[in-house]
């Protein structure tokens, strides 16, 4: 009796392939007693009736959910054909209405045409991808995909990596990557030659990258190609198709929008006067504590893990770099330089001098979405900052490798990597500790402003001070710095005429920060004194936190969590900043040949 009951329990709990997998039955099915202790009728009784009404009831909550929502889509669906067929005009103007008052004026209106941004177009989006996600997770994958993956897909995927990575297919592989990149570069700068000017920025950083690199031997140039080659894609897909740019500019608006809910936050505080007055600390700020309030909350319900471990597994797939190091990278995207190795903190005492060089060059390389809003208060376009911490996800974890390859044996494995959970106990507690949380971060950047801002000015006056003994009143300390990256301008493709205003933002950003860089931008273009072409990439070089002030946080945040290696940590710690500021130069560089002057003014 028992034992049959067992046999029910957990043909119920699994299915034959999964047994296998997760250790309950070995290949024959035979159970393994073992890993479960014995469960007497007396137990199920009092636990089946308890157990059954739970479920019962989360079924019912959850097809009552479903209800609402195709109840609600469906009145959506009439609504917009009423509208469509009522009021808005046919044939050639889809995308207006005539005002109620009769009169022929015609104003936009959401619900007339298919919007995929906004209105009904949005929403048919938002349920297909959900209902396509949930097919796929809770019908597909259980039923059919693990099947499939081990019976067809992984075979086929070892046989073609095998074939593929001899000598001769490799060769002919990078010889049809090269004839593709140069059929695209000719159609691309036919009519602007001048773009290939761009080109210039990435084959120094790659050849400076093997001329530096710790260990020649150990570069594998396979990872590299294939990083720098799906930034490259990435760029053509978000910058260069319309499709594509239409959708991440949508995707900047959301965002956009979504952040200026924090004013009323902000009003509500610190008045309309000083919001409406612009003050940085009163305005930009403070939406770092809403930001983190909703990543908080993300992170408690388990939906940031699930994100970032699909991108991080896509990475770790694409480019073979080891699991904690590509969801690092995939968390970037999203989270700062300190928020992302609290996702793998376990493990980091764990890795190699490689891998800790990876981690800290994710994180100089991208921006986290807290300080988004900042960066869009000074003008900074919300699809290019979201473009360039996508780019540089592939690019941070291939370039780390090719100025600090792997030369060890990594000890973390994907089937012992485990996401740490949230220690919140509930919804609110995650909500309240994720505003909290972002009080020491508001605290330390305006810190760093301060300071950073002061001690500039003073070195500015020094440097004036001995130009003026010489004669040379127009002088200072960011004069003398920014005429250093005025070729890294231009081999990123900007104008001759711009660079050295794009100089300038690049160096503010390497000696303060990205926050007074991009401020410094916007007055730039306020003034109208920077194309539009050279603005958006300046907005792409200067998108990450490299900085003195940054290397400082990140080797103190990664120092706590992993006190054993910060000697390790210290040493790789300017190569990552070096290696993540030549990041965001080469999306930059990119972004300079894909845009253009028209289309960026769009």
């Amino acid at each position: 009796m028992h034992e049959n009951f067992s046999n029910g329990e957990l043909n119920e709990a699994f299915t034959p392939d999964e047994k296998v997998e997760s250790g309950v039955t070995d290949i024959t099915g035979t159970r393994k007693a073992e890993n479960f202790q014995m469960v007497t009728e007396q137990d199920v009784k009092h636990r089946k009736p308890e157990a059954g009404l739970k479920k019962f009831t989360i079924t019912c909550l959850r097809r009552s959910v479903h209800l609402v929502v195709i109840g609600y889509f469906a009145y959506a669906t009439y609504h917009h054909l009423d509208v469509e067929s009522n009021y808005c005009n046919d044939g050639k103007n889809d995308n207006h209405i005539v005002n109620e008052d009769g009169s022929g004026n015609q104003t936009n209106h959401p619900l007339c045409g298919m919007q995929y941004c906004d209105g009904y177009g949005f929403l048919a989006l938002l349920l297909g991808f959900t209902y396509l996600g949930l097919f796929y997770y809770l019908v597909f994958k259980p039923k059919i995909g693990h099947r499939l993956y081990r019976s067809i897909l992984k075979p086929l995927r070892t046989k073609c990596l095998h074939f593929s990575k001899q000598r001769p297919i490799s060769l002919l592989q990078l010889l049809i990557l090269v004839l593709a990149l140069v059929i695209f570069l000719y159609f691309e700068t036919r009519n602007a030659p001048s773009k290939l000017v761009a080109l210039l920025a990435p084959c120094v950083f790659i050849l400076g990258g093997y001329v530096f690199s710790s260990q020649r031997q150990a570069i594998k140039w396979r990872q590299i190609t294939i990083g720098v080659a799906v930034q490259f894609l990435l760029g053509i897909v978000c910058i260069r198709w319309r499709v594509g740019r239409n959708i991440f500019n949508c995707i900047g608006d959301k965002v956009a929008t979504f952040l200026s809910y924090a004013d009323a936050g902000n009003r509500f505080v610190f008045g309309d006067t000083i919001v409406t007055e612009g003050v940085f600390a009163f305005t930009a700020l403070p939406v770092i504590f809403f930001f983190s309030f909703i990543i908080s909350v993300l992170y408690y319900l388990n939906a940031m893990q699930i994100v970032i471990m699909k991108l991080g597994w896509i990475l770790q797939k694409l480019l073979d770099t080891t699991v904690c190091e590509s969801v690092n990278a995939a968390a970037n995207i999203f989270l700062g330089m300190s928020e992302c190795p609290l996702v793998i903190r376990p493990y980091i005492s764990q890795l190699t001098a490689s891998e800790i060089h990876s981690i800290m060059v994710s994180g100089f390389a991208t921006v986290s979405g807290t300080v988004l809003a900042a960066y869009l208060k000074f003008g900074a376009s919300a699809a290019h900052l979201i473009t360039a911490s996508v780019m540089a996800a592939p690019a941070s974890l291939a370039l780390s490798k090719l100025y600090m390859p792997e030369t060890e044996e990594s000890k973390t494995k994907s089937d012992n990597i485990r996401l740490a959970k949230s220690e919140d106990t509930s919804v609110l507690d995650a909500a309240a500790n994720g505003a909290n949380n972002a009080l020491p971060i508001v605290l330390g950047i305006v810190a760093n402003l301060v300071a950073f801002l002061g001690f500039i000015t003073f070195l500015n006056a020094l440097v004036s001070w001995l130009g003026f003994l010489v004669g040379l009143d127009q002088i200072d300390f960011e004069w003398v710095f920014s005429k250093l990256f005025i070729p890294l301008a231009w081999i990123m493709g900007v104008p001759w005429k711009d660079c050295d205003i794009v100089a300038k933002v690049v160096a503010t950003k390497t000696i303060i920060n990205e926050f007074v860089a991009y401020e410094r931008l916007g007055e730039y273009i306020k003034n109208q004194a920077i194309d539009a072409r050279s603005a958006a990439i300046a907005t792409f070089a200067i998108c990450g936190f490299a900085n003195p002030s940054s290397m400082g946080i990140l080797i103190g945040s990664l120092s706590a969590m992993a006190p054993k290696q910060r000697p390790l940590i210290a040493k790789v710690a300017f190569r990552a900043f070096v290696v993540g500021s030549i990041v965001c130069f080469m999306s930059a560089s990119f972004a300079g040949i894909f845009i253009d002057e028209e289309q960026d003014l769009q």
